[in-house]
């Protein structure tokens, strides 16, 4: 079995009026929020199944389904702990995450620290291991329209033990 593994994630969400926008566990004040089962934070959904697919256990879904009222409103910090104590149980560590964030809004750039921060301490990774960027599509497709944002993370899990 390789030391090492990678895990790929994303994720989609509407944007919705009502509700606040999460991003990283991180409120973004004055932004409308995205539509979801749970918190809706895109960012930590594509975490968790980039984690879920490097440790070969599903994926967000198989394990939060958006039909179960056990999950409805579920904050999303609680469910990539979910996800981080399953790859700690099946022998994983997590070493790194780089996460990207795909729309027209909000800028990330004015909330890349505080985002660092709070999903270095939800990952339990020291920031250094964490990075989040932002891009556009230049306003083509359905994120370029300003409909609802997307997120892609990749992960590096290494063996817990040898």
């Amino acid at each position: 079995m390789s030391r090492v593994r990678v895990g790929q994630g994303f994720d989609v969400h509407r944007f919705r009026a009502g509700r606040p926008l999460r991003l990283c566990g991180v409120i973004l004040p004055g932004e409308i929020g995205l539509d979801g089962h749970s918190d809706a934070d895109v960012a930590l959904h594509a975490v968790a199944d980039a984690v879920l697919g490097a440790v070969g256990a599903g994926d967000i879904g198989d394990h939060f389904p958006p039909g179960d009222p056990l999950w409805s409103g579920a904050d999303s910090r609680d469910l990539v702990g979910r996800v981080l104590f399953l790859a700690r149980e099946l022998g994983w560590r997590l070493v790194n995450c780089d996460l990207t964030i795909v729309g027209e809004r909000p800028r990330v750039a004015p909330n890349r620290v505080t985002m660092r921060a709070a999903l270095a301490a939800c990952l339990e990774l020291p920031e250094a291991a964490v990075n989040v960027k932002a891009t556009t599509t230049e306003g083509m497709g359905w994120t370029g329209r300003g409909e609802g944002l997307a997120a892609l993370a990749v992960v590096l899990v290494e063996a817990a033990h040898e």
